[in-house]
């Protein structure tokens, strides 16, 4: 039932920004035939929306689409307005996309008035609301409505129908380090680990704890128990401390090193046992090298 409400709530604000009657296009007058109406267009005379938040398409979801066009035909028509003698489009850049590679040459649109801050906002609006949008595109999509529609977080809260608490959360993510909002959007880690790690300042230390989540698989709940114990000073680092070489051992390079002529390098393991790297330059020291264990 909710969620039944939900998608009404949408439809009725998206409904309202399309309608608004103080939206104009950029040669009205050669609008007029065709404004308000469903029709047939010439894919090669669409422009793509400037104004799009959405930067990935996933191109095996545009496949399965595009087959289903084929045997279909495009079910919901894309959004664009008149712009002279071309149309700029407003949204359904991926059943755009889908119906190049299914070979049609028009698409079913319907034709609104749209001015640039209308087609961004529309644009903006309707991908907010798509579930296969990440939380990166998502906080993009909330930061350009602050920036290029002058919102308030309370006014976008009304527009897109979202808790002000929500808006916030997605836009913290943009303080994590670029690294670890990539990881984000290619699924290494999700919103929750982002969530805990923008309680870090310090990137450098952020992207110590974003290495740590991958390497041991931690949970969200993990993460944020980490993180509490850092900020709290109970742990300095998440990177394992370096083992100490003891002092026997580092007599003991220098006397190896003594008598190749040479510094040496010795490593310890976990296991107590470990590696001696001998550096060489050239392959006539490699052979001196060679003399001195024959």
């Amino acid at each position: 039932m909710a969620k039944s409400s939900k998608k009404q709530r949408l439809g009725r604000g998206l409904s309202a920004i399309l309608s608004s009657e103080e939206i104009k296009t950029a040669d009205e007058s050669q609008a007029k035939s065709v404004i308000g109406s469903i029709v047939e267009i010439p894919i090669e005379d669409i422009t793509v929306n400037p104004y799009q938040p959405r930067t990935q398409f996933d191109r095996e979801s545009i496949e399965e689409l595009s087959k289903s066009i084929e045997q279909l035909g495009v079910i919901q028509p894309i959004t664009v307005r008149k712009n002279q003698d071309k149309f700029d489009l407003i949204s359904g850049e991926r059943r755009l996309r889908a119906s190049k590679m299914a070979g049609l040459k028009t698409i079913p649109a319907f034709v609104r008035l749209a001015n640039d801050q209308e087609m961004l906002e529309m644009a903006l609006v309707e991908n907010i609301h798509r579930e296969d949008l990440d939380p990166i595109e998502i906080a993009l999509s909330f930061q350009a409505m602050i920036d290029q529609l002058n919102l308030t977080q309370e006014k976008m809260s009304e527009r897109v129908g979202k808790k002000r608490s929500t808006i916030t959360n997605y836009l913290r993510l943009l303080k994590l380090d670029p690294i670890i909002q990539t990881g984000i959007r290619d699924g290494f880690i999700s919103m929750g680990h982002g969530r805990a790690l923008v309680n870090i300042e310090d990137n450098k230390v952020q992207l110590d704890f974003y290495e740590k989540i991958i390497k041991d698989h931690l949970s969200v709940r993990q993460t944020e128990e980490l993180v509490k114990k850092f900020r709290e000073g109970k742990i300095l680092s998440v990177k394992p401390a370096k083992k100490v070489v003891p002092k026997k051992i580092k007599s003991l390079e220098k006397e190896l090193g003594s008598v190749l002529g040479r510094k040496i390098k010795i490593s310890l393991n976990e296991r107590g046992g470990g590696k001696i790297n001998i550096p060489f330059d050239t392959e006539e020291d490699l052979m001196e090298i060679k003399n001195k264990f024959l």
